[in-house]
């Protein structure tokens, strides 16, 4: 799974995906926006339809498809500058995250469950975010070569190899002993049990909401740095290394929970403080006008707030049993990915009207959420 991850993580494109929308799209920021939010709302409607993927043919065989997918979109993306063209593109992708959505956190969990090994899991996702991390670090770079050397169109088209090559590595996973229920096939039928079961377990939804609400803010950074960073005249080929940086801080973080808890003297201060530091950072972005400062800001973001996800991967798994957990997951993804739909044109019309704004704004609900939290410390079970 670390390799498979690793080659499905190979995003050359990352580095410089807004100026390859913008100068070889030729298309506007807010118009990136609404393409995101289509590709939200369309995982949303392949969530259930693609977990009878893992339900009839198995976990291993929905990474495999979702490898597949990914590098037929990548090479559907570069085939011609066109709104409706990345439309296309962006719906395969969907596809392909809706494949790997839960099916790689259920086969890696119930695997620890059959080796008696659960207590590892927050080490364990963290390994396994950083395998992601690692590629994103070492082909952030490499994109930003090839788009002032070959052009910005090979960055999305040269996708299609690591993908494949994660499809062929996908062959040799293994499906776990324990096998977990997947969603039922109704829309509302899913919604409906997963609700149901928050419903039951309060610390569960405290959870969710502070992994939601605050992830779907800090996550925009990925967005608006590259906007910011040509703002600040930075050349497009050092996008690419800043990205790196923004990986290699976030594999740091990943790989030292349990350490900067100790410091703070407690996993909830810790909770508190990877929420509270990126939204001071994003406010700080919007006063600052010198560019080393904006990069420690953005990678202060990344380090601490893009990080919280697979914190809180750990903490949820410990409040779902084996049979409700591909449902519940299900729900909290979709719960996520509608939440970022409504918020991917909002954030558009921001960044158009003023970036600074936006930061004001992002850093400003991001904090609010933070204090808002009732997640306490004895809901942090390792």
């Amino acid at each position: 799974m670390y390799i498979f991850n690793f080659l499905l993580s190979m995003h050359f494109i990352g580095g410089v995906l807004i100026p390859f929308m913008t100068d070889w799209g030729g298309i506007s920021f807010s118009q990136i926006m609404v393409l995101q939010s289509f590709f939200m709302i369309s995982i949303f409607a392949l969530e259930v339809p693609t977990g009878a993927v893992a339900d009839y043919l198995g976990r291993k065989t929905s990474l495999i498809l979702s490898a597949i997918v990914n590098a037929f979109a990548a090479l559907v993306y570069s085939s011609q500058p066109n709104f409706y063209v990345f439309m296309v593109g962006e719906f395969l992708w969907a596809v392909g995250t809706a494949l790997l959505s839960g099916a790689d956190e259920a086969l890696v969990y119930d695997s620890l469950l059959t080796d008696g090994r659960e207590s590892e899991s927050k080490r364990i996702f963290g390994r396994l975010e950083s395998s992601a991390l690692v590629a994103l670090m070492v082909s952030a770079p490499i994109g930003s070569i090839i788009a002032t050397t070959i052009g910005l169109r090979y960055t999305m088209m040269f996708l299609f190899i690591p993908c494949f090559l994660a499809a062929i590595v996908g062959l040799g996973l293994k499906e776990p002993k324990i096998v977990s229920e997947r969603p039922e096939k109704k829309y509302f039928s899913t919604i409906k049990e997963g609700f149901k079961y928050f419903k039951g377990h309060s610390v569960l939804k405290l959870l969710a909401f502070d992994r939601i609400a605050i992830g779907n803010m800090v996550f925009m950074i990925i967005w608006v740095y590259q906007p910011l960073l040509s703002e600040l005249m930075v050349p497009i080929f050092f996008f690419g290394f800043v990205h790196a940086a923004m990986t290699g801080v976030q594999i740091l973080v990943l790989n030292s929970f349990s350490r900067m808890e100790n410091i703070l003297g407690s996993k909830r201060r810790y909770v508190l403080f990877s929420a509270v530091l990126p939204g001071v950072s994003f406010v700080l972005l919007a006063l600052n006008r010198y560019i080393a400062l904006a990069i420690v800001l953005i990678l202060i973001i990344s380090a601490f707030g893009l990080t919280r996800v697979i914190l809180y991967q750990n903490y949820l798994n410990k409040y779902i049993d084996s049979h409700n957990r591909a449902t519940v997951l299900s729900t909290i993804s979709m719960i996520s990915v509608l939440t970022r739909a409504v918020s991917y044109p909002l954030i558009g019309v921001l960044v158009e009207w003023s970036l600074r704004g936006s930061f004001l704004i992002m850093g400003g609900l991001t904090l609010i959420f933070a204090l808002m939290s009732r997640v306490r410390e004895e809901h942090l079970i390792d």
